[in-house]
């Protein structure tokens, strides 16, 4: 067996079964996406759950994508400064 369990959450008022290997994760991510479905709900009244549901993933998706980039920027300035570092570790070695 794969060691994934079986959860029930509710997500915009429909109930979900899931399999996944870690649980708390899974209801944050559920808990996560019902506030972005809810918070978008508020904000476009009236609109079929379709669309809440696709503005809703749009969101979430540019969440995503700029914490990806914040953790692209991150990664290349550490390298940038491991680089600097060597250079700095090169030059005093020749120096000693």
């Amino acid at each position: 067996m794969s060691g994934k369990k079986k959860l029930k959450v509710k997500i915009f008022d429909r109930e979900y079964s899931l399999l996944v290997d870690d649980e708390d994760i899974a209801r944050e991510l559920a808990a996560y996406v019902n506030k972005m479905m809810d918070d978008t709900k508020n904000e476009l009244k009236d609109q079929p759950t379709h669309t809440i549901a696709v503005i809703a993933a749009l969101n979430i998706a540019y969440d995503f994508f700029l914490e990806k980039n914040r953790s692209k920027e991150f990664f290349i300035q550490a390298n940038d400064k491991m680089k600097r570092i060597k250079i700095l570790l090169n030059n005093s070695q020749l120096l000693d």
